[in-house]
């Protein structure tokens, strides 16, 4: 018996698991959690999560990172990562803010929002 628990702990070290996330469109958020060998790469895991088509080759695949961290298809990965796939940004954020400061003006919008009691 010791020696069963001593082999399974074993094969669990050889592997690790890695959740792969993607956001194909606005509130939709697909997740996918896979159980790769030690010294998998993040192009494993995109590979093994399905949530790419097969067919493309990691120079055609979206951005992809780490915990929010871009970084390249051939990084290895450790127990626990979280793998993102990143889509293309629609509008550009610096765009976007202007635009919602000029829609809700100076008084209901960034630093002048919320005034604490006994300001001007």
């Amino acid at each position: 018996m010791g020696n069963v628990r001593v082999t399974a702990s074993l094969a669990e070290a050889a592997t690790i698991t890695v959740v792969v996330v993607s956001s194909p469109g606005k509130s939709q958020i697909l997740e996918r959690c896979v159980q790769l060998p030690l010294g998998a790469t993040l192009a494993d895991a995109v590979r093994r999560s399905g949530l790419l088509d097969a067919k493309l080759t990691p120079a055609q695949w979206p951005v992809c990172g780490i915990w929010g961290r871009v970084v390249e298809s051939s990084q290895v990965l450790a127990h626990h990562d979280r793998v993102e796939l990143y889509r293309p940004l629609t509008v550009d954020p610096k765009v976007a803010r202007r635009e919602r400061f000029a829609r809700q003006g100076a008084r209901s919008a960034g630093l002048f929002a919320r005034q604490r009691t006994g300001g001007r």
